[in-house]
């Protein structure tokens, strides 16, 4: 049985980073330290974080002392003052890319648009995006959606750094004709694009596909959304998932990871397979 692995897979430059801070600024004895939300979406690099030092808030509420750590979906300026009026350390780890998309959705605002969020509303990325907003942004996930939003002289879209650039584009004509004046920032990620893209070439030359990464990660989900239009897939979080049922008949197996997904966990995925 042949195994495949995506050109682009796993860790990106935002993860990485954010995982970097969060270790520099672990627990010690004096200053306790934590994270306002999972840093990330996987449940077994949180867990392992925690391990390290690196423990797991709600809210600004649980802290009365300490570090506390902007996760990589990034939040809305009101923490920032909350932090700072409790005088608590902040590190941000904010993505890059998110903190683009939030600035780009705040100089629009600024400018007097309308604003268009294309993006999941549930989403924390999303929710800090519309909070640099002023809250006078309009959500939309899908092009039905996009269809009901009130023309405006002057509408501005912007989307989530993970949302799939399919849909993307399909909202963007479904608001063009909504006003005189659309202007457009494509806030997704490009480390989003290349793993779609190679996920999807992979699951055209295999026979079953598995996606690895977080139930709870919107790029992961995407991800497997892609790959079982073309072929058998599973979405899994862990090597222990796998079933022997699964890879029956089966000859070649691509595997692709979302961008919050370790390495170490791509690997033990891998070497499992290669004893199928």
């Amino acid at each position: 049985m042949e195994v495949l692995l995506a050109e682009f897979l796993g860790f990106c430059y935002g993860v990485k980073r954010a995982i970097k801070i969060a270790r520099e600024n672990a627990s010690t004895e004096n200053n306790p330290s934590a994270t306002l939300g999972p840093i990330i979406h996987n449940p077994q690099m949180v867990a392992r974080l925690k391990d390290d030092g690196v423990g797991t808030i709600n809210s600004l509420e649980e802290m009365e002392s300490g570090t506390v750590i902007i996760r990589s979906h990034g939040v809305g300026p009101g923490i920032y003052e909350a932090a700072k009026a409790k005088n608590l350390k902040l590190v941000d780890a904010t993505c890059p890319h998110v903190r683009r998309a939030q600035l780009a959705a705040k100089a629009l605002v600024d400018e007097g648009y309308s604003v268009v969020i294309a993006g999941e509303k549930n989403h924390p990325e999303v929710k800090s995006i519309f909070e640099w907003t002023n809250g006078k942004a309009t959500i939309v996930e899908t092009v039905g959606e996009a269809e009901t939003v009130t023309p405006s002289p002057k509408l501005g879209i912007v989307s989530q750094t993970t949302f799939s650039g399919e849909n993307f584009k399909k909202i963007v004509l479904a608001l063009i004709d909504k006003s005189q004046e659309v202007k457009i920032e494509r806030t997704i990620c490009n480390a989003t694009s290349e793993r779609q893209k190679a996920a999807a070439e992979l699951a055209e030359k295999v026979d079953l596909m598995l996606v690895i990464g977080g139930k709870n990660s919107a790029n992961t989900t995407r991800l497997y959304q892609l790959c079982k239009e073309k072929c058998k897939t599973y979405h899994i979080e862990t090597a222990e998932e796998l079933q022997d049922q699964w890879f029956d008949k089966i000859k070649k197996i691509g595997i692709t990871a979302g961008a919050s997904t370790p390495d170490w966990i791509i690997k033990e995925v891998y070497v499992k397979c290669q004893k199928k």
